[in-house]
């Protein structure tokens, strides 16, 4: 059983890599380009009337921050777009009548997600490069972060397309909600600059900790304990994991 499901992992990543290659040029290339502009328009151009964050030009302090939001929307919108895409067009079917467990489909699916984040992340920090030059405070850091927070964004999304019943429902939570949160995640601006209400309520917003995390790993700095940061990360990864797992036992919006 065991190896089983192994090989129905492997498989269902190795499908998910091959939709994500297959059509590179709707999931690679538009967010290389969508922050390439945010580098030329917020990093050179406005940074410049900006000025310095602490020790760090604008550009040095917002490039961590437009990586992570670069991994979060594609890890998020890969899952719940190709797993809505299962039940919409019933190839789920295939997977329940296998003997594949339900924490197999929700590991193959959500490894799927953070291969492409990963990927769009490390295509984004590449072009970064052409715009400035890249800090390594610890490299431990940056990895972690970057994994942990592409593993919890996949699984968000595929909780997401679990309770999808119709195309729509795969828009509203990216639009009205992941969106907001990332631009108000200390993305543009360190929190340390808002008036003490706005501060304390940006340390509700735990897209906050993944950003100041990452952006620790690449300069050294931030507005929250890094190490906390992980713990929120871990411990949200796991609670989604076994929620989407037990749903999925659950036949919850695929049997219904």
């Amino acid at each position: 059983m065991l190896r089983q499901n192994l090989i129905a992992l492997l498989t269902i990543v190795r499908k998910e890599w091959n939709r994500i290659v297959r059509i590179w040029l709707q999931t690679l290339i538009p967010p290389v380009i969508t922050m390439a502009l945010y580098f030329l328009i917020f990093g050179e151009l406005v940074g410049k009337q900006i000025g310095n964050v602490g020790e760090f030009t604008y550009i040095e302090f917002i490039v961590p921050g437009l990586i992570m939001m670069s991994v979060i929307t594609n890890a998020y919108g890969n899952v719940v777009a190709s797993f809505f895409g299962t039940k919409w067009q019933k190839n789920i079917e295939e997977l329940l009548v296998s003997p594949t467990s339900s924490y197999t489909i929700v590991l193959g699916y959500t490894f799927g997600g953070v291969v492409r984040g990963l990927a769009v992340g490390f295509l984004v920090t590449l072009t970064s490069l052409f715009f400035t030059k890249l800090h390594i405070y610890n490299i431990f850091i940056i990895l972690v972060t970057v994994f942990l927070t592409s593993l919890l964004f996949s699984l968000g999304g595929f909780l997401n397309s679990l309770f999808a019943k119709k195309f729509d429902d795969v828009t509203i939570i990216p639009t009205f909600i992941l969106t907001p949160l990332t631009y108000l995640g200390g993305v543009f601006y360190s929190v340390k600059n808002l008036p003490d209400f706005w501060q304390t309520v940006s340390y509700s917003n735990p897209i906050l900790y993944m950003v100041n995390a990452f952006r620790y790993g690449f300069l050294g700095v931030s507005d929250v304990n890094v190490y906390f940061s992980l713990f929120i990360l871990t411990a949200l990864s796991g609670l989604l994991f076994f929620l989407n797992v037990r749903l999925m036992q659950k036949g919850y919006g695929i049997r219904n």
